[in-house]
């Protein structure tokens, strides 16, 4: 089974907190409200330079103990990076070597996302290959032809995140996350789907992801209110 740093996903669903402004403040109260791992989000972060982002994780690192995804959002999954593409992967490629995973998005320029991955698994770093749908829940069908086509490129996890518009979507994206057989995190964004970030991981999805103080996606509820409920599901 996959790990990220020194958490072991075939032993518990991971708790992600999404960090999105002042990293290092942000990263001490996601220890302290109980996180597994962070998603640094560079693309909503003023560290557009290799030189700003390497000094912003090594100071996140040196702060808390947990291990960091780095991600690196496009406009079509949700995020706000607004140069070049190849300026996008530089920097992945770039900050690399000091984080423990990253998060690429199926969407990405095929060529620039292949020479990512296998770096980072030349480093030995996990990779989550991600796509979001933020309209509606396709088909089971074509769910499970995503997650594979997420494995097929290298995503040592398959991540899928859809918006949920009627109970109907939640069974179908739960089902899935029951039904695969390879690590993933599957989602139900907006009010619908809400309560998918709390119960999936009840059907073997590997992380969930949860907000320190504002939701940063539709639906993402607070660490402690993930925390609390977890416990009692779990």
């Amino acid at each position: 089974m996959v790990k990220i740093g020194d958490v072991d996903l075939s032993e518990k669903t991971a708790v992600v907190a999404v960090i999105s402004h002042s990293p290092v403040k942000m990263a001490r109260k996601a220890l302290l409200q109980g996180a597994d791992i962070l998603e640094i989000r560079l693309d909503l972060l003023d560290r557009k330079d290799t030189k700003s982002a390497l000094q912003m994780i090594a100071d996140v690192k040196a702060a808390v103990t947990i291990p960091c995804i780095a991600t690196n959002r496009i406009p079509s999954d949700g995020g706000k990076w607004t140069d070049s593409e190849e300026k996008r992967i530089q920097l992945f490629l770039d900050i690399l070597p000091i984080v423990d995973a990253i998060d690429v998005e199926l969407a990405a320029a095929v060529n620039l996302r292949e020479k990512l991955i296998a770096y980072a698994h030349d480093l030995g770093k996990t990779v989550i290959v991600s796509h979001h749908d933020f309209n509606g829940t396709p088909s089971i069908e074509k769910m499970k032809n995503i997650l594979e086509m997420a494995w097929q490129c290298g995503g040592d996890i398959a991540k899928f995140a859809a918006k949920a518009n009627s109970s109907t979507d939640t069974i179908n994206l739960l089902r899935v996350t029951h039904e695969v057989t390879k690590p993933a995190c599957i989602i139900g964004m907006g009010n619908i789907g809400k309560h998918t970030r709390v119960i999936a991981p009840l059907y073997g999805s590997v992380l969930t992801y949860g907000a320190i103080e504002e939701a940063v996606a539709p639906g993402q509820l607070k660490i402690k209110e993930l925390k609390r409920t977890m416990r009692v599901l779990l």
